[in-house]
């Protein structure tokens, strides 16, 4: 194995850990900022109300997006696999 290889794997595995947690980023952050404004025009300082919709609406969006999940670890675990078996039958 070559340190071309490590470093592929490294940088396929960062991409495919941006690519699953950006949805779900991006949803807390539209929902905080949803939030923060709510309370910001009302003036109620309440910690479970910044808390409670983020976290719903973050489950919701994993299970929503459970099936593209599934998908793209399962293409990234068969590929690492199917490389870990050719490099380990090139070397004597």
């Amino acid at each position: 194995m070559q340190g071309a290889d490590v470093a592929d794997f490294a940088r396929t595995a960062l991409w495919l850990l941006f690519k699953a947690s950006l949805p779900l980023l991006l949803t807390s952050l539209a929902v905080g900022i949803a939030v923060a404004l709510f309370q910001a025009l009302t003036h109620i300082q309440e910690m479970s109300l910044v808390f409670i919709p983020k976290l719903i609406s973050v489950l919701l969006v994993f299970f929503v997006l459970l099936t593209f999940y599934g998908d793209i670890f399962n293409s990234f675990s068969c590929t690492l696999f199917d490389r870990i078996a050719w490099i380990g039958a090139q070397d004597p």
